[in-house]
């Protein structure tokens, strides 16, 4: 058999890093190793990890192509497991959002379908699921990963080591009496959070939180007149929730558009990467003069409105959320909602928000050059308007929280820069002050997402202490997805110098051979990099170095031959 190549995780990353491995012409011999029980889901979409109120912001029609779409496997399964997650056979289409514990079970069919191809083709595989990675050591020739089985430790090599490690979450999430530094998994959330609950966080981790502990204290309906109301079961009647944010603001919901993406008209990956070669210097105004262009170009009026002209890449942001920013976060979800309703049956698109969400990956391109000054820039405000269009969020959930504020049991707080969470004196739960601000809270989620993780913070101790793996520079700002808040849990942020196939650089006399794509330790440079479209990115970048690296070894020692 020929390259040894292990996979860590077998999550989507892992799972698309195998769909274009197994294309090899060349027999490969692969290892999959899986820290949970059962291989093929990922982290996102494990049972116990999530509830089925958790919805998926992704749709089928955006999901990269598997052996499945989302919609056909849906449409095979019975009416027993459709029922199960309250899908109606006849709704099922390609833009609707689904529990995340669905995706879970369609991936879980997919990378099983990955498998059989692979074993035709005359690959080797070998799954491990409940082995743990608890060390990788860089050789000069091969790579030593070190795991731990239900009943062994062992080590293994290889020649290729895909890191696809997926998010990092804390093992031990209620670290305080009340006190959960993370929203998964749910099933802790369902068990201890009641009475009056605070969650920091309004983006989609914080919904979810705040849905889970809601759908265990009480029930979504609809009404005769077809509205979600809740209504809370019997011992929670004094059931309560307070979500806090910087800005104080909810995240809009999910808008019709063309999928796939349109081409942008002026700020394309062609004019991104020539402002690229020009140099450093200056690159983020120069990005944003052509992102600037782009918004007048598709909507003048709007750009009037906000005045788009005098707007730099440090005011757009206080420009695009001042309309949003005076007004109470639930009267514009709920003018929001009716507008992206209204917008998908007429499949109108409104076109400044489709410009930004066509231009955010292309934007990206430009932020791994950025300097530290440019990158601090972008970090502390552009950053946060792209991912305020591309995590929007499922109509059901918008649903669930406006019916939570009508039975009077959800408020949101804007906290500010300057806030302090605290647990002194308190049997459990958390205090939040700020100015003119105090609230106690019975239970307290901290549900601020997944931040960038430096290479100190990397669970392997070898690669830690090697000093081949070198964390990158970069100013020390929050650069997590949920951007709009700031998690107690704060880290270095230097993330991992990678080459452009997620290679460490400089390794000298150690082998390359290992391949970091696990979202936490590349958000620092780059910043849209989470989701399933990143994972399917991530996936074949490393799958095609290490075809690659083989073919051309292959070659080599045919012409030495």
């Amino acid at each position: 058999m020929g390259s040894r190549i292990c996979i860590i995780g077998s999550g989507p990353t892992g799972i698309f890093t195998l769909q274009h491995l197994i294309r090899s012409a060349i027999p490969l011999a692969i290892t999959i190793y899986e820290a949970e029980m059962l291989a093929g889901k990922g982290t996102p979409y494990l049972p116990g990890a999530n509830d089925p109120v958790m919805l998926s912001n992704i749709p089928s029609i955006e999901i990269p192509p598997l052996s499945t779409s989302l919609v056909d496997w849906l449409s095979s399964q019975d009416d027993k497991y459709l029922d199960r997650f309250a899908i109606v056979r006849d709704a099922i289409n390609a833009r609707e959002f689904y529990p995340r514990l669905v995706l879970g079970d369609y991936f879980h069919g997919q990378f099983n379908a990955i498998v059989e191809d692979g074993v035709r083709n005359g690959h080797q595989i070998d799954i491990r699921p409940n082995h743990r990675v608890i060390d990788i050591s860089l050789g000069v020739e091969d790579i030593r990963v070190s795991v731990a089985g239900a009943e062994a430790k062992f080590d293994a090599y290889f020649d290729h080591v895909v890191m696809a490690t997926g998010h990092n979450w804390p093992e031990k999430t209620e670290v305080q009496p009340g006190y959960f530094s993370s929203p998964w998994p749910a099933a802790a959330l369902k068990s201890s959070c009641h009475g009056r609950l605070g969650v920091l966080g309004t983006s989609l981790s914080g919904i979810d939180a705040l849905l889970t502990v809601a759908v265990s204290c009480g029930s979504f309906f609809y009404d005769d007149a077809g509205i979600m109301q809740f209504q809370a079961s019997t011992g929670n009647e004094n059931f309560s929730a307070v979500m806090m944010s910087r800005k104080g603001l909810l995240p809009e919901a999910d808008f019709y558009c063309p999928l796939p993406y349109e081409t942008p008209k002026v700020c394309t990956q062609e004019a991104v990467d020539s402002e690229i070669q020009n140099g450093t210097v200056g690159l983020l105004d120069r990005v944003f003069d052509l992102f600037r262009q782009e918004i007048a170009t598709a909507d003048p009026q709007y750009a009037s409105e906000i005045g788009l002209s005098g707007l730099t890449a440090d005011t757009f942001a206080d420009a695009y959320y001042s309309r949003r920013s005076g007004v109470d976060p639930f009267v514009w979800a709920a003018a929001n909602l009716a507008e992206v309703e209204q917008n998908e049956q007429r499949r109108h698109t409104v076109p400044w928000r489709y410009a930004i969400l066509i231009t955010h990956e292309i934007v990206a391109r430009a932020v791994p050059h950025l300097d530290t000054v440019d990158l601090a820039r972008f970090n502390k405000s552009f950053k946060s308007i792209f991912i305020d269009e591309y995590a929007t969020v499922p109509h059901l959930s918008i649903k669930r929280l406006l019916a939570l504020r009508n039975a009077g049991r959800l408020n949101i707080i804007r906290l500010g820069d300057d806030y302090e969470i605290d647990t002194d004196g308190l049997a459990r739960g958390a205090r939040v002050r700020g100015k003119d601000l105090e609230e106690t809270f019975d239970s307290f989620i901290d549900a601020t997402g997944q931040t960038a993780l430096s290479a100190h913070d990397l669970p392997f101790p070898s690669l830690v202490r090697n000093a081949a793996i070198k964390p990158a520079k970069t100013p020390e700002t929050n650069t997590g997805l949920f951007s709009d808040t700031l998690s107690l849990n704060s880290k270095r942020t230097g993330g991992i110098e990678v080459d452009e196939c997620y290679r460490p650089k400089d390794v000298g006399v150690y082998s390359n051979r290992l391949y970091c794509v696990a979202i936490p330790f590349l958000l620092h440079k780059h910043p849209f990099v989470q989701g399933i479209t990143s994972a399917a990115d991530l996936g074949r970048t490393a799958a095609e170095a290490i075809l690659d690296d083989i073919n051309s070894g292959t070659a080599d020692m045919l012409l030495t031959a």
